[in-house]
């Protein structure tokens, strides 16, 4: 599977952006989808998943509430609105496909997107 994000930029506090994985090469229903982020110095961690048919979702306690994370499988891609942005969300936010139903971690991908960068301004 080729995972390819987009979305990414710069926008300040209190705003929104909407982050897009689109996917190839293999049957994108099989695929549990998640969405990680890893800021400089730090790891990588977890911010959303979602399961082949959209009926298990789950979020980090740091983003509930605030971002939604989606797919369509008709178009082959996942989403992730991120609303009332805050400084601490400024990361590189990666897409991943996986066959775990509950993936947190990144052990549990086996494909990931090359990552779109996220600021958020003060």
């Amino acid at each position: 599977v080729q995972l390819q994000a987009s979305g990414g930029g710069l926008v300040q506090a209190g705003g929104s952006l909407r982050l897009s994985c689109g996917a190839s090469g293999d049957t994108f229903t099989s695929y549990t989808m998640g969405w990680f982020r890893q800021a400089p110095g730090k790891e990588r961690e977890f911010v959303a998943i979602i399961s082949w048919y959209g009926g298990t979702i789950r979020y980090a306690d740091s983003v509930k509430g605030r971002f939604t994370i989606s797919r369509d499988n008709a178009k082959n891609t996942v989403y992730l609105q991120m609303n009332s942005l805050k400084p601490e969300d400024t990361a590189g936010y990666y897409c991943a496909a996986g066959r775990t139903v509950l993936a947190t971690k990144t052990g549990d991908y086996v494909y990931w997107g090359q990552g779109t960068e996220v600021t958020v301004s003060s």
